[in-house]
């Protein structure tokens, strides 16, 4: 059977330039109506027992060329477990090499979350007790869903996957809906008398349909569009009409990056136009991420300045001067965690899953 690849299916990017036995050249395609690109995921068939050469070229010139140093692809046989990958960056090309045991491997930037699981994910929470609306639509008309735990006071928001190629956020929410979930747990019993936590798995689902790095549909990356969102940010939009309906004490917007390997916050504390009791805010909660999570730091992350004349948009700058809450962006790595390090799965889905489940236990403890 001669080496087939595909990336024809939900979340899929690849192209492919040429196939030459199991040598195969490939190359990353950019965001929908977009320049972005970074992300990959794809098919590869007929190859068991072949040593493949997979060489994705001029990576260099993808969105954050820093993002390959020192990075291992992930692969898969069955679709479900992820694992790191012989991968070395060469003279601006990623070549990966494997040798497949299956008839079907798949390779990808990050373990992927399917919509199917996304969707399987909100009505098994719906199931147990979670209130389950839609409160808006995609550009291409995708439901924006929002999960709603509890009923205290404090007013408390998780956004996810701004950015669709950040997989890794999806993850991150399946830990934090499961230990939402746990109504025998006293921990979160207690968390959800003093909060109601409202949950968007999945802001940009166009993006993640089509299977890009950060762009929506209309090419847009979300997170520079909270200040007034434009028309074709009906996302965003949506979300802020929510947030305004109930109010927000706190946020967290969680995200993947590229180049850095380590868990990081970038929060509102560093924003000149903060409260003393927003800045507090933020620095309680660092205090007890630490000792909830021996992945997270806060040694390394963004300088003060990052985001530059863009910064007032974001939405952990736009959110907490709207509201007046604490706000910030959770950042995990898609390289392994230097302080958390896994030689066979990198960071992983479990690790963000374990990360969500800390947050909340730190969120707990602070309020």
């Amino acid at each position: 059977m001669a080496l087939a690849v595909s990336s024809d299916f939900d979340g899929g990017n690849i192209e492919v330039v040429a196939v030459d036995g199991a040598q195969a050249e490939l190359r990353i395609r950019k965001d929908s109506r977009a320049g972005w690109s970074q992300w990959f995921y794809f098919r590869v068939e007929g190859a068991v027992g072949q040593g493949l050469t997979l060489t994705l070229k001029d990576v260099d010139q993808c969105s954050y060329p820093d993002g390959w140093d020192n990075y291992r692809a992930r692969a898969s046989e069955d679709g479900q477990v992820w694992h790191q990958c012989d991968t070395r960056y060469d003279n601006g090309d990623l070549i990966i090499t494997y040798t497949p045991q299956t008839p079907v491997v798949w390779f990808a930037y990050f373990a992927p979350y399917s919509l199917n699981r996304h969707e399987e994910l909100l009505h098994r929470a719906a199931g147990t007790g979670a209130k389950l609306d839609i409160i808006g639509h995609s550009t291409e008309g995708r439901p924006i869903s929002r999960l709603r735990f509890g009923s205290g006071r404090k007013k408390v928001w998780f956004l996810g996957r701004q950015h669709s190629g950040e997989t890794m956020a999806s993850w991150w929410m399946e830990g934090a809906v499961a230990h939402l979930m746990r109504t025998d747990d006293p921990a979160v019993t207690e968390l959800l008398s003093k909060a109601t936590v409202y949950l968007v798995p999945l802001v940009n689902i166009d993006g993640a349909f089509h299977g890009n790095l950060r762009a929506n549909a209309a090419g847009l990356d979300l997170n520079r569009q909270w200040h007034i969102p434009p028309e074709n940010a009906p996302e965003v939009a949506a979300v802020l009409k929510a947030m305004d309906d109930t109010g927000v004490d706190f946020m967290m917007d969680v995200h993947g990056d590229e180049a850095i390997p380590h868990v990081f916050i970038d929060g509102c504390d560093i924003d000149v136009k903060s409260s003393a009791a927003q800045k507090n805010g933020c620095q309680d909660y660092y205090a007890a991420l630490l000792k909830a999570s021996s992945a997270f730091q806060t040694t390394y992350g963004y300088p003060p300045n990052f985001g530059g004349d863009e910064a007032p948009t974001i939405c952990a700058r736009a959110i907490p001067r709207r509201y007046g809450c604490v706000g910030m962006t959770l950042e995990m790595p898609f390289k392994d965690s230097l302080d958390a390090s896994d030689p066979e799965q990198g960071w992983s889905p479990q690790a963000s899953a374990d990360l969500g489940v800390a947050c909340l236990n730190a969120l707990n403890a602070i309020l």
